[in-house]
């Protein structure tokens, strides 16, 4: 399994994992299926694990504590802080008080199993608690070693700026696909110039660039992609029909649709690290199969302009 390096010396595998569907958002999980599902990761070298706090609430990072009993040393695990939730789910809202950033990352400690987090995020902005504030609790958690690099989400590139000063960012997780691409015009150029790798999330449009999707309907009632913008009506007639470009493509070359995907956001650079998210083993042994996977520059061609026909939100209004 080839390597990148984010940040501050961070070396991961190319293609990592994301864990939060194996417990909430994307329909029912299937616990022994998800750790079977982590379990080859780890087989195949995809060692960067990514989960947060808020996912289930709290139930991913247990999962992935008992994935990884024993196997610690193999992993390059990931969580987040930030969005506060209750135990049954309800949002209480997002938090960057120091006191919380300690509580936090004590509790995602206990829960995971391990003695320290390679990576840990600030999930998502506190706009009521200055961005110094936030990261001068983070910089003593890495200072007591309880975290090993630091990294940022969904952050605008002013708070981006500002929270490198205070310590350096190894890495920001944002949106980044085919289908999202808005990061490129300002916050990409930024991260770059900082040093700061690009961890990308939902590289498969949430599903749209599978091309197995013919109507949202046939989503678990829990899936949240039932209210999701690009989902709903017109727009999901619209967004199939660019996703066809990709499904096209990949038949041509003789492989799948995500391996399409993924393979353009590796192409992205050295910098960026996608982590696809699947709960089920067949699908992660075919995300992996997409290192394979080398776009021409007709294929690329092809490619490069969906994001700028792509309809609806990413995210529905919290109401």
């Amino acid at each position: 399994m080839k390597q990148h390096t984010l940040g501050q010396g961070l070396r991961t595998s190319v293609l990592g994992l994301g864990c939060m569907g194996m417990s909430e958002f994307y329909g029912p999980g299937d616990d022994a299926e998800s750790i079977a599902t982590i379990h080859r990761a780890l087989d195949l070298g995809i060692n960067f694990l990514d989960t947060a706090d808020m996912y289930g609430p709290f139930t991913n990072e247990e999962l992935i504590g008992r994935a990884i009993a024993g196997r610690r040393d193999t992993v390059i695990l990931a969580t987040k802080f930030g969005v506060k939730r209750l135990a049954d789910g309800t949002w209480q809202g997002i938090s960057g008080h120091p006191a919380h950033v300690r509580k936090a990352c004590d509790a995602s400690l206990a829960r995971l199993g391990v003695d320290y987090i390679d990576l840990y995020y600030q999930h998502r902005v506190d706009p009521t608690v200055p961005i110094e504030d936030t990261w001068g609790a983070l910089k003593e958690l890495v200072e007591a070693g309880k975290v090993r690099h630091l990294g940022i989400s969904e952050a605008e590139p002013a708070i981006v700026r500002r929270a490198h000063a205070v310590h350096p960012i190894t890495a920001g997780q944002y949106e980044y696909s085919l289908f999202t691409r808005d990061i490129e015009d300002e916050l990409l150029p930024v991260l770059r110039e900082l040093g700061i790798g690009l961890v990308a999330y939902s590289p498969l449009g949430r599903g749209f660039l599978t091309g197995a999707y013919p109507d949202v309907d046939q989503f678990a009632a829990a899936d949240f992609r039932r209210g999701n913008p690009r989902w709903q009506g017109e727009n999901f007639t619209t967004n199939r029909a660019l996703a066809a470009t990709v499904v096209n493509l990949a038949r041509d070359r003789n492989v799948a649709p995500v391996q399409v995907a993924l393979a353009w956001v590796i192409a992205r650079g050295t910098d960026v690290v996608p982590i696809p998210g699947t709960k089920r083993v067949r699908y992660l042994e075919q995300n992996a199969a997409a290192l394979a996977v080398e776009l021409t520059a007709d294929d690329h061609a092809a490619l490069d302009g969906l994001a700028r026909q792509v309809v609806g939100e990413r995210y529905a209004p919290r109401v």
